[in-house]
């Protein structure tokens, strides 16, 4: 037989031994108490992780819910109404029957490869500069194209985030823009035989010739480099001298302009 703890007692004779059931019952029944109320707090504190859990989940999703409505309530960055008033005010403007649609279409591309990103469209590019700027512009422009909606994206592909300034404040400077780069495209097909002395001449606001031409002399001088320089030397200076000045960063058009004229100019040469 086993040891049991109630019937222990330290008294010699047998007769005074007292037995301890009463204060081992209480005990045990303390334990099964403490054993339950152990149960029914990890029972509670489930219940409370349950109830947070659900309350954290539940304002989660209103928050997102919130955001969602937020995103599609905002207004965009360019509206189709903004895309015809600027449309409308470029064709009243100076110069603008010499911009022709192709043209212009031709001139978005070559912007576009042109850029920090070439392998980028316009859209792309845009949301890049400004967060929904070409996704806004690109839903702005309903089909089918037309030489106006065509001159509003081809001002963004030049002009970048400052596009509804200059659309807004100087639609003139911006036929002007568009016309000189047609020019530009027009004179680097030629070659060097068939163009114009008119052309080589003229350099005033508004003409429709291109205002920049360069000997290679002048080209050379206006990249920085020596006569004799090499390819790879020619265009590590163009990608630096076009990051510095490009107009989607602050910088000058005209001198943006300049130098893809002096950079053309020497891949004619070479």
């Amino acid at each position: 037989m086993g040891f049991d703890p109630r019937r222990w007692s330290s008294a010699a004779e047998p007769h005074r031994r007292q037995t301890v059931t009463s204060n081992v019952d209480a005990l045990l029944a303390e334990n099964d108490s403490l054993r339950r109320e152990v149960l029914q707090l990890k029972k509670q504190i489930d219940l409370l992780r349950q109830r947070q859990w659900t309350h954290a989940r539940s304002r989660y999703q209103q928050r997102s819910q919130a955001q969602r409505d937020e995103s599609q309530e905002k207004t965009p960055s360019v509206t189709a109404d903004q895309v015809e008033r600027w449309g409308e005010a470029l064709a009243c403007q100076r110069g603008w029957s010499a911009l022709r649609l192709k043209e212009l279409e031709d001139l978005i591309d070559t912007l576009n490869r042109a850029s920090f990103h070439s392998h980028l469209n316009l859209q792309q590019r845009l949301d890049r500069l400004m967060p929904g700027l070409g996704t806004d512009l690109l839903a702005a422009v309903p089909k089918p194209m037309t030489k106006k909606r065509s001159a509003v994206l081809a001002a963004f592909a030049l002009y970048g985030i400052r596009s509804r300034e200059w659309l807004d404040e100087d639609p003139q400077r911006v036929v002007f823009e568009l016309k000189n780069r047609q020019q530009s495209s027009r004179q680097r097909r030629r070659t060097r035989t068939d163009q114009r002395a008119s052309d080589r001449d003229s350099g005033s606001y508004g003409n429709d010739t291109n205002p920049w031409e360069f000997s290679v002399r002048d080209a050379l001088q206006v990249l920085g480099l020596k006569r004799g320089a090499s390819q790879d030397e020619i265009k590590k200076s163009y990608r630096r001298l076009v990051k510095h000045h490009h107009p989607d960063l602050g910088g000058s058009a005209d001198e943006f302009r300049k130098i893809n004229e002096a950079y053309q100019q020497l891949l004619i040469n070479d």
